[in-house]
């Protein structure tokens, strides 16, 4: 299960919402959403996981919890509306 976490602190890295994420469980991936120009962090990530019940952990633990100084919005994420279709 793929979860969406937003209002990330500009400053988190991968690495750092890995660890938050090894806290539920064992994560697939952890990356940060950056900008194609220069690669500044766009405030929000996704952390995907092997099984759901590690997910729903993370949402559980992980939704309103302060990162540096910003209260995380976690929760899973839904298909990308934007995706072109051919």
């Amino acid at each position: 299960m793929k979860l969406y976490v937003g209002n990330l602190s500009k400053q988190v890295t991968d690495a750092q919402l890995n660890d938050l994420a090894v806290e539920y469980g064992k994560p697939v991936s952890a990356n940060v959403a950056t900008e194609r120009d220069g690669g500044a962090s766009k405030g929000f990530g996704f952390i995907e996981y092997g099984t759901d019940d590690e997910a729903k952990a993370a949402i559980t633990g992980l939704d309103g919890r302060d990162v540096n100084g910003q209260a995380l919005k976690v929760n899973e994420a839904r298909p990308r509306k934007d995706a072109a279709r051919f």
